[in-house]
């Protein structure tokens, strides 16, 4: 695989030692730049010192688990628009899916092949260049609700609202073209970038929690039975 053309950062957490030691190496041999800590909290204390580019994070550890530790970085401006994804070994479709929904970008069950967790990093990393898309440099404005994909911000009758990285990323893939029909399938694989065989329902949750934060405009995006989603302008 082709390493970056700029070391990225990447805060490791991991408890595991000889996990978390090849770990480290396989990510250093891409050309990342690899902290790796075996707490919850030197996670937090590191990522708010030095916010890396993307969190490796896994769930189950000593003291604070991986969804406090994503809880407490998203509290903080500081550290809330890093990008995360979850190591584990929980693998119940309800944890994905509550991951997915609440923090992480991406979510890897253990045991894994490394080839496949560096793709899926260069593919989180290669979403976040492709926010400075001069097609998203204007705001996105549909009755209450106005988005700003450069600040990647969205204020629902003028108030804020917070989302995860994927629910707005879903939310301005959508709302880019309003009243097209999106398949479930295609925002699978407009916002993931690679072929990890995940259940549909996965987008059937995260919808369900985009609309919730977006009350009462939520019903701008409509579902279109056996096909999937789209954004109605009117």
């Amino acid at each position: 695989m082709k390493k970056l053309l700029e070391s990225a950062s990447i805060l490791f957490v991991e408890d595991d030692e000889s996990l978390q030691n090849s770990i480290t190496y396989i990510l250093k041999n891409e050309g990342f730049d690899v902290i790796p800590v075996k707490t919850g909290e030197e996670a937090v204390h590191t990522a708010t010192i030095a916010p890396p580019d993307l969190l490796l994070l896994d769930l189950v550890l000593p003291g604070m688990d991986g969804f406090s530790v994503c809880e407490t970085l998203k509290r903080n401006p500081r550290t809330a628009n890093i990008y995360v994804v979850m190591l584990t070994g929980k693998k119940l479709v309800t944890e994905i899916a509550a991951g997915l929904r609440d923090y992480a970008d991406d979510y890897i069950t253990k045991p894994f092949e490394p080839e496949i967790l560096l793709a899926r990093i260069h593919a989180i990393l290669r979403r976040k260049k492709k926010i400075k898309d001069p097609v998203a440099d204007s705001l996105i404005k549909f009755q209450e609700i106005t988005i700003d994909p450069d600040a990647r911000e969205v204020v629902v009758a003028g108030q804020s609202i917070k989302l995860t990285k994927t629910e707005f990323d879903l939310l301005l893939m959508l709302a880019k073209k309003p009243n097209i029909v999106f398949t479930r399938t295609q925002i699978l694989e407009k916002l993931r970038f690679d072929d990890y065989e995940i259940t549909e329902r996965i987008v059937d949750y995260q919808i369900s929690g985009l609309r919730k934060k977006l009350y009462p405009a939520g019903d701008c995006i409509e579902t279109i039975r056996g096909v999937g989603y789209k954004f109605k302008s009117l």
